[in-house]
């Protein structure tokens, strides 16, 4: 072969490949005429930080090429003190062939920070007001065949009207959860009801013998004509053996919304048992023609019923559940911020199950999908609320978009059997009547949505029986004892005074925990201040230790959820080993370390043998004699030093202590055994 033949050949070669290449995307991007496609819309996108007059239309060749999720705050959001909030935009190109007759597209935003305003070929599709719920717009008519430009306008700033208008936390802005493209039949279950699935199930009645189920599904049809189509339910097991089938008619008037209802009963239903039995079921709503599936929505499905009891508190299925957990403030990573995908989520949720958690609340606005299907199957108990937080505006903007961010949560997440608790607010900083009829209200909206589930308010800042704090089924509170103020032994006298003083209304503890940074090691501690720069380990240990003994002697509480589960970022505070952390977690916000703390619960709340000696991370530290300690739900432990044994003691409140333990200088071995065969071992260097 000559040169030359070589190089055409090379040429050719690399242009075939960039052919099937563009036939490839091309193919992943056509309408399939069956049921429902969605085509993630990931990257690449080009961004730009700031403002800019008709950037919808501007030539966005110098802008940074980003992949969703993304956020513009993965830096300075972390950094401590001011961070960039104001707009940005992200633009990107989509190809797409001639649409198909009877089609429809539609965006899908799982969130974007704070406020998003959205453009299709230079014409605007909507704008949504809200940074952390599901949003969809309807953009049939302005797509065309061929190159499409998409942009999206975004704001993070502080908007009078938008929902959260305060909070410890950084407000992270951006494209900050997954984009897509759906497209579906004209004839299709409703798409633009506040995000929702357009699938409701209602249980009407529970027992062992049989579940009574009203599913109703929203219709719509963007169809110039009339659309005759059979709507079919089909439920199925865990196994995915059908469990029943329900097919009707449905005749659909041509540019209508419409809905149907369909009565299920279930023989011998399995219940869904929270962490001791997550069963579900999966549940199918199909609109078909003729044969052919024109559109389809799945759901998990499980069958339980909540209460709570003033006495017995949380109630699963009528028998008393005990509900521990942690407030969870989203799978957020260093240099992401919470631009983090569905493995993020998931190792979270490995790491709180380890921990022996039954329950989550999940703060202080609406999370990503994943976390609430992933608690469906591991079986937690969701609280999880909107971004009503520190403050408040008494403007009707506001109330009508806290009421959407309501309406948002429940819509999409009523299917869920681990929701249990609709939250209608965090702390807010003041205790009058706007605040009170505001909760008030919210509560009565949450009940309209959603009859069935319960609704809580976490007080803080006004006394207990304060009237804000009563609007809700629940009453929950957030006291740090210990840490701003008090001391750790005041929380249960507390709790008792506040049961007997109410003793009809079911009360739970919403929020409690202190600063802990495993880079900073003192034993014994000293009382930190809150505000300053050491937060030793040993101290948050101390103060999970107090409560714990406390709370788990008062078994009305409804529940109680540990602030925090993982550090956070909030950006303006300066404390602890870093600026622009919460430190409160039980684990660092890297994922890297469990603290003492975390251990301290686990030996509470895991079924599965735990022994953890503490204060592994106190090394150096100085010769002479030392108080040792492990956590355990065993019932005795022996512990040995260098070898030599220093005795076998009973776990008391799952501490096993030691309290005068000798140590020489030179390089020491702990190691503690208890009365199942389990171990742990640790080495300090031991200084003269």
């Amino acid at each position: 072969m000559t040169k030359s033949r070589r190089i055409r050949h090379a040429l050719l070669g690399r242009a075939m490949q960039q052919l099937s290449l563009a036939l490839a995307v091309m193919l992943t991007a056509m309408p399939v005429m069956a049921q429902r496609q969605q085509l993630l819309l990931d990257g690449p996108w080009r961004f730009q930080a700031g403002d800019a007059k008709a950037a919808a239309e501007l030539d966005d060749s110098t802008w940074a090429r980003v992949v969703l999720p993304h956020s513009f705050n993965a830096v300075d959001g972390e950094a401590g003190g001011a961070y960039y909030r104001g707009a940005a935009w992200y633009r990107r190109v989509l190809e797409r062939p001639a649409a198909a007759a009877g089609r429809r597209q539609f965006l899908e935003f799982d969130a974007a920070t704070m406020a998003a305003e959205v453009w299709v070929n230079g014409q605007r599709a909507g704008r949504h007001d809200g940074g952390y719920a599901r949003f969809r717009f309807d953009i049939t008519n302005l797509l065309r065949p061929g190159r499409n430009l998409l942009a999206v306008r975004v704001d993070n700033g502080a908007l009078p009207q938008v929902a959260p208008l305060g909070g410890d936390f950084t407000v992270f802005g951006g494209l900050v959860r997954p984009v897509r493209l759906i497209e579906t039949d004209d004839a299709h279950i409703e798409l633009l009801d506040h995000g929702g699935p357009g699938v409701q199930v209602d249980t009407e009645a529970l027992t062992s013998a049989a579940a009574q189920l009203k599913v109703r599904v929203q219709l719509r049809n963007d169809g110039a004509l009339p659309a005759r189509r059979l709507l079919r339910l089909t439920l199925r097991d865990a196994a995915g053996r059908t469990v029943l089938q329900q097919s009707q008619a449905v005749e659909l008037p041509a540019g209508a919304a419409d809905d149907a209802s369909v009565q299920l009963n279930v023989a011998k239903p399995h219940l869904w048992q929270g962490v001791f039995d997550p069963y579900l079921y999966r549940l199918s709503a199909e609109l078909l023609q003729g044969t052919s599936v024109r559109d389809s929505v799945q759901l998990p499905l499980g069958l339980r019923q909540v209460a709570v009891d003033p006495q017995r508190g949380f109630l699963l299925n009528g028998k008393p559940y005990p509900l521990h957990g942690v407030n969870y403030f989203h799978p957020g990573r260093p240099g992401h911020g919470v631009a983090v995908g569905d493995a993020e989520v998931d190792e979270d949720l490995r790491i709180l199950m380890e921990l022996g958690v039954t329950g989550l609340r999940l703060v202080h606005y609406q999370h990503p999908p994943r976390v609430y299907e992933r608690a469906d199957e591991l079986g937690l108990v969701l609280w999880t609320e909107i971004p009503l937080n520190a403050a408040m505006s008494e403007a009707p903007a506001f109330r009508d978009n806290l009421f959407q961010q309501l309406r948002e949560l429940v819509r999409q997440n009523r299917h869920h059997a681990s929701v249990a608790v609709w939250g209608v607010g965090n702390e807010v900083y003041r205790s009058d009547d706007a605040i009170r009829d505001l909760l008030g209200e919210l509560h009565r909206l949450a009940k309209q949505e959603d009859p069935a589930r319960l609704t809580t308010y976490a007080h803080c800042c006004a006394p207990d029986d304060h009237p804000m704090a009563l609007q809700t089924d629940l009453a929950s509170y957030n006291r740090y004892w210990g840490w701003y103020d008090g001391e750790f032994t005041d929380i249960g006298p507390w709790a008792d005074r506040l049961h007997a003083k109410l003793p009809a209304k079911p009360i739970g503890l919403g929020e409690y925990g202190a600063g802990a940074s495993v880079l900073q090691q003192e034993d014994p501690p000293k009382r930190p201040q809150p505000g300053a720069r050491w937060h030793p380990e040993q101290y948050q240990a101390l103060f999970h230790e107090a409560y714990a003994r406390q709370l788990s002697a008062r078994p009305f509480l409804w529940g109680h959820f540990v602030w925090l589960g993982f550090d956070h970022a909030s950006a303006g505070r300066n404390e602890g080993d870093a600026p622009g952390v919460n430190d409160k977690g039980l684990v660092t916000y890297d994922r890297r370390f469990r603290k003492d703390a975390f251990l301290l619960w686990q030996a509470w709340w895991q079924r599965e043998p735990v022994l953890h000696l503490a204060n592994r991370r106190a090394s150096p530290r100085p010769a002479g004699t030392v108080a040792v300690k492990a956590y355990s739900n065993g019932r005795q432990a022996s512990l040995e030093v260098n070898g030599k044994p220093m005795g076998t003691v009973p776990v008391v409140d799952r501490i096993a202590a030691w309290p005068a333990v000798p140590l020489a200088p030179g390089r020491t071995t702990l190691r503690v055994r208890d009365e199942r065969g389990a171990t742990d071992s640790i080495e300090w260097d031991i200084q003269p």
